[in-house]
Order: C-alpha cells, then sequence, then structure tokens
C-alpha cells in the first residue's frame, strides 16, 4: 500500500507519509519481563563469566525477548526506516533571525512568595542588573559546591558534577562580570551558571562518559577539540559552563546508579536514585545549584531524570539541536523553569550552518491561540501505571481538558506498543557496544572500560542480529506511519502519558559498591519515553504533583509527559506553561521545592556583604564580622 501523501501546506524532508496501523499492529498485550536482577557479589561473577561466553550472551538476549519482534506478523513488505530524521521544512524562505525573539514573560522572574520557587535565569539577570552581585561572585559561591578536591571530603553537592575547570569558568565570570559593569551584558543568558552531561563534547574535557578514567587508554588521554553546537550557543550567549555533570555509566542506565564515579543524590528523598542516565542534572537542577543542564537522550535521559527530581526536559525533534551518530539519541535542555527551557531550547536549536541537516531545520513556533488543541491518551498503556502515578496523571489531565484550559480530549490507539520497546532496547545496546569497541586499542578488551552491570548490558546487545535489526527498522516505520496518521487527523495532537509509570527508583543497599543490572526495571522505566526515541518525535516532561515513598523520607515527584509532531517544540512548551500553571496554582500546596535545595543568589549575595564587611574591617577597625554581616535569603541543607 502507497502511504498517503501530505498535505502541500505542510513540507518535510524524509517524512513516512501517513497510513493507519493494522489492526494486528495496534493490538496490546503487556507481559512481564523476566530478566534476573544482579546485584552485589553475584553480579561481579556473572559479568565475568557473561563478558567471555558468547553462548551465553545469546542465550540472555533471548531471554530478554530481543528476537520477538522479528516474529511481529504484517511487516513483509514494510521499508526499513533506520533513522528518525524527520526534518520539518520552512514554507517560506528561512527568516533572517536564527531564533524566536524572547517575550518579556521569558524574562520576568516567578512571584517572590511562589511555593516551591526556584532560581531562574532572570533571577540571575535581576542580580546582576541590579548590582547585588556578580557572575563571579556567584561561580565562587558554587564552585566549592561542585568541586571534587583531590584532598579531603567534598561536599555532599559535588557528586552531581564529574569535572571543573575552575580556571577556565573563573575567567569567563570576570569576563561577564567586565561586560556587566560597563552595562553592555550579551543578553538574558550572560553569566547565568549551566552544566553538560558528561558524555557531550566540551573543548578541552575528555568525554569520561561517567567511566572510571583509565590513562592507559588513549581515548582517556584526548581532550575534546571542540564544543557541540547546542553547547557553543549557551556560552556564546555569556552562560557559563560550571563542569561536567555525573551520568549513568556511558548513558546505559535509568537509575543512575553509578560505582565509577559516585551516585548522584535525589535531594527530594535520598533512599531514592536521581533517574537516568543524566542522573547528575537531575541532581543539580533539583538542589538549585544550576537553573539549566544540557543533557542527551536515548531512551528517556532527558525526561526520567528530570520527572524523578521535579524538574523540566525536553527532547527535541531527532536532529534538532545536533545530528548525532545515532538512530535514537539527540542532545537537549533541561531546566527548573518552563521559561527557563524555553530559552534554552531556543539557543540551543539555531541553524548550524555546518551541520547539512540541521540547518535546514524549520523555526518551531507556537500554535496559534485560536488552535483546537488536542490530547491523546491511549487507555491500554496508560493503564500499565502504578495507581498513585495513575491518580496524579489524571488530576492533570482533567484541569488541562476543562473549559477554562480547553484541551480536548481524545481516545487514540498506537501500533506496536510491546515489540517497539522490544525492538528499542537492543537497538541503544548496539550502537552502544559499537561506540564502545571505538574507545579502545585492542578490541578484545572493549568491555574493561565499564563496571559490571554495563559489561552484561553491551555483551548481550552486541549478540543483536542484522537481521533483527532490519526487522526492528520495519517496526519503527510502521510507528511513524501511525504517528503521521494521527497527527494529520488531529492536527496539533499532543499524546500524553506519565513520564514513567512509577515514583522513582528505591536504593538498594551494595549497590553503590559494583552497580546493579536490573533489565525488568529499565525496560519498565522507559516504558513511555522509548516511543519519543524511536519516532524521532519531541516530547517534554513537566512535574504534575508528589506521592509518598516505599521507604526514605521526603515525597517523590511524578511527572507528565506530552510527545507531538515532528518540529512541535514550540507546541509542547505551550503545553509544558499550562502545566506549570497548573503544579504552582491548583495543585494542593502547589509546588515542592527538597529540603536540600541550595540558595546560590542567597549565598553570592552573601560574598558581597561579607566582602564590604572586610573593607570596613580594613578600614575602620570595625569589629563587624563575617556572620554578622548577614545575608538575603537562606541557604539550603549542606551535607
Amino acid at each position: 500500500m502507497t502511504p498517503t501523501p501530505l498535505p502541500s501546506a505542510r513540507r518535510f524532508a524524509n517524512h513516512p507519509g501517513t497510513k493507519e496501523a493494522s489492526a494486528c499492529a495496534l493490538s496490546y498485550e503487556p507481559e512481564e519481563d523476566k530478566n534476573p536482577a544482579l546485584r552485589g557479589l553475584p553480579l561481579v561473577v556473572a559479568s565475568t563469566i557473561i563478558g567471555s561466553v558468547p553462548w551465553l550472551q545469546k542465550l540472555l538476549w533471548s531471554n530478554a525477548k530481543f528476537g520477538q519482534p522479528k516474529l511481529t506478523p504484517g511487516l513483509d513488505g514494510e521499508l526499513w526506516r533506520m533513522q528518525p530524521n524527520v526534518i520539518p521544512l520552512p514554507a517560506t524562505p528561512s527568516p533572517t533571525e536564527p531564533m524566536l525573539p524572547l517575550t518579556p514573560d521569558l524574562q520576568l522572574p516567578q512571584p517572590a512568595g511562589l511555593a516551591g520557587r526556584f532560581a531562574s535565569i532572570a533571577d540571575y539577570h535581576d542580580l546582576y542588573k541590579s548590582g547585588e552581585a556578580t557572575p563571579l561572585q556567584v561561580v565562587e559561591a558554587l564552585l566549592p559546591l561542585i568541586t571534587r578536591p583531590a584532598y579531603g571530603p567534598a561536599s555532599g553537592y559535588a557528586v552531581a558534577f564529574i569535572q571543573t575547570n575552575a580556571e577556565a569558568v573563573l575567567a569567563a565570570a570576570r569576563a561577564s562580570t567586565a561586560r556587566w559593569a560597563a552595562q553592555e551584558p550579551l543578553g538574558i543568558l550572560d553569566g547565568v551558571p549551566f552544566g553538560v552531561k558528561d558524555d557531550t563534547a566540551v573543548k578541552g574535557f575528555v568525554s569520561t562518559m561517567g567511566m572510571q578514567v583509565d590513562v592507559g587508554e588513549e581515548y582517556f588521554r584526548t581532550p575534546e577539540e571542540e564544543t557541540v553546537w547546542p553547547v557553543e550557543k549557551l556560552q556564546e550567549a555569556g552562560a557559563l559552563m560550571m563542569g561536567k555533570m555525573n551520568q549513568d555509566e556511558i548513558g546505559m542506565g535509568t537509575s543512575g546508579c553509578n560505582p565509577s564515579t559516585g551516585t548522584a543524590v535525589n535531594w527530594y528523598n535520598k533512599s531514592y536514585y536521581t533517574g537516568g542516565s543524566s542522573a547528575g542534572a537531575g541532581s543539580a537542577l533539583s538542589s538549585g545549584l544550576i537553573p539549566i543542564a544540557v543533557g542527551t537522550d536515548a531512551g528517556g535521559s532527558m525526561r526520567i531524570p528530570p520527572a524523578f527530581c521535579g524538574q523540566y526536559g525536553l527532547k527535541p525533534t531527532h536532529n534538532r539541536t545536533i545530528t548525532v551518530n545515532s538512530s535514537m539519541c539527540v542532545i537537549g535542555p533541561m531546566a527548573s523553569t518552563v521559561a527557563d527551557l524555553t530559552i534554552a531550547y531556543r539557543h540551543m536549536s539555531q541553524p548550524n550552518p555546518s551541520d547539512p541537516g540541521q540547518n535546514l531545520f524549520a523555526m518551531s513556533v507556537p500554535p496559534e491561540l485560536s488552535a483546537k488543541k488536542y490530547l491523546g491518551i491511549c487507555p491500554g498503556w496508560i493503564a500499565r501505571s502504578d495507581p498513585e502515578v495513575r491518580g496524579i496523571f489524571d488530576e492533570v489531565i482533567t484541569h488541562l481538558t476543562s473549559a477554562k484550559i480547553g484541551y480536548e480530549l481524545v481516545e487514540i490507539q498506537l501500533p506496536f506498543l510491546r515489540e517497539g520497546q522490544l525492538a528499542h532496547a537492543p537497538t541503544c545496546l548496539a550502537e552502544s557496544a559499537d561506540a564502545a569497541k571505538g574507545r579502545v586499542v585492542n578490541e578484545g578488551d572493549w568491555l574493561k572500560l565499564v563496571n559490571h552491570g554495563n559489561r552484561v548490558q553491551l555483551a548481550v546487545g552486541a549478540q543483536t542480529p542484522a537481521v533483527d535489526y532490519l526487522k526492528y527498522g520495519q517496526i519503527r516505520q510502521v510507528i511513524m506511519q501511525h504517528l503521521a496518521f494521527l497527527y494529520e487527523k488531529y492536527p496539533g495532537l499532543l499524546i500524553v502519558t506519565p513520564t514513567t509509570p512509577q515514583a522513582g527508583i528505591p536504593i538498594h543497599s551494595g549497590d553503590a559498591k559494583y552497580g546493579v543490572n536490573d533489565g525488568n526495571t529499565t525496560i519498565r522505566s522507559m516504558m513511555y519515553v522509548w516511543y519519543a526515541n524511536t519516532s524521532g518525535c519531541p516530547a517534554v516532561t513537566c512535574p504534575a504533583g508528589y506521592v509518598a515513598p516505599q521507604q526514605g523520607e521526603g515525597k517523590l515527584p511524578v511527572g507528565v509527559m506530552a510527545m507531538g509532531e515532528w518540529g512541535a517544540e514550540e507546541q509542547l512548551l505551550v503545553f509544558a506553561r499550562d502545566a506549570e500553571r497548573y503544579l504552582n496554582e491548583m495543585y494542593p500546596e502547589g509546588r515542592k521545592r527538597p529540603e536540600g535545595w541550595v540558595d546560590v543568589i542567597g549565598i553570592a549575595k552573601e560574598g558581597t556583604a561579607c566582602g564590604k564587611a572586610d573593607e570596613e574591617i580594613g578600614e575602620t577597625g570595625s569589629d563587624v564580622t563575617r556572620a554578622e554581616a548577614g545575608t538575603e535569603g537562606e541557604t539550603g541543607e549542606k551535607d
């Protein structure tokens, strides 16, 4: 059957065409995964054996049901779709401006009395504009919190970062401070601190990807020669790159557990993981260290940590910010407010003249105010959530579909919800195995750089046959064609789900030493997020409420996610603003801030006050002490 062409008003490159999936593809029969969870010494022993026994790797590959997709009926004749690289093209010649202008509402701080208020880009901008503190003083306040000293204990917050370059960031902060002193800031981002996930290239840093450094391998002796485009655009706007952020090792997990570099703290409840793989970003954002972070997402890595840590994350359209050598992975922003998420996204997605695919993208624009707003729900899929998560989700959807907000709820069906996820996982594993082999000189030692849990995963993923990989591509094609059918049937449709079916992943004692390999939890955590990676569609996660934990102290955040058509990032940001207003204004008690939140701006102001006090001491012999100099704002708990 020939796919239906698109209406002439909408133009895309590499569009799959519109085609409703068959009834058998839309049939959803959930089944429980039965992968053995390995922890502690049993994991060490198992990884050693599995890493050297190919037939055992194949057995585990089959046990994970990665071969099941090739048995899927109805795939005969479908195209193999290896990349979800759909590019929305401009209807008219490209605009002269590289990005949408930042409207005044994006540059206003949130109300001072707002519950659970996080410091935003606008707060930093106002801080510098008022002269109450400088970018240099902010950096000086942050460095002791995020730096891992060579000797002595680190701050409890430092585990969110793997690498810092104090000399470089202080130099950038001095330059920003000088621009503000001359009343010539580069814009809203000038002097604003941010972090970058450790797998993302920044000039001068080795992208250790959360691995234990092995200086015997050339990879760890080779700093990056260039900074990736999205990070470069933030730095060009004056934002201060504080350092490289912790992560699940090589981005392979959804928990954030990392025995090699330490496990970042979920400040909402320290007995739970941050989520992964952008674990350091989730931790640093939730603790208030930074307002924005740059991460990667091949299976929810910029959505699961924000969901578990009560933050916002935007997974862009495939290749929207940069062309990545992956059929699943993208680079995008995470933030503590929707305004900050929007500002970061607009800067990061500017067209790159040197990237022949990325620079073709039409600018994403918000929908017309009069446009009909659809929320699509697949009932059988949503039903897989835990009851407390489903309750939070239902409440926010009820609000959004009220007459006041105006979204219309439509029931939809989606193809290959089980088969597609069983194709997504080994695709990611196979791509990760290929990358891992390129990081060692002796390919026979390719597993030695990773921890025990990842040795199991990579060894198993490397067993993926070419025939199965092609079948995964056919499943991707069917999914993308059906999504195109839905987006044509309901223009502006956003497909909504919880971000994860569970509120957090509990920490098990002993995980910190050897790590963990728990395929069942990993697959379940990605139940909803993987669809955007396979299809290449953009998606956004927003905090929507909080639930009681099963262990530890502190309520757990729950995220709601929306996925839109290729190029619909700005539409998703409008949805995120609606969800943000719900949390701030309608949710009982409003947004919550974790107990370990740090008032960085308050600390920077304290430094200003202390500096003035020191001047007074030097000039007049006054008995004023640093403690007596006082501070505006309060500092959070520091471990």
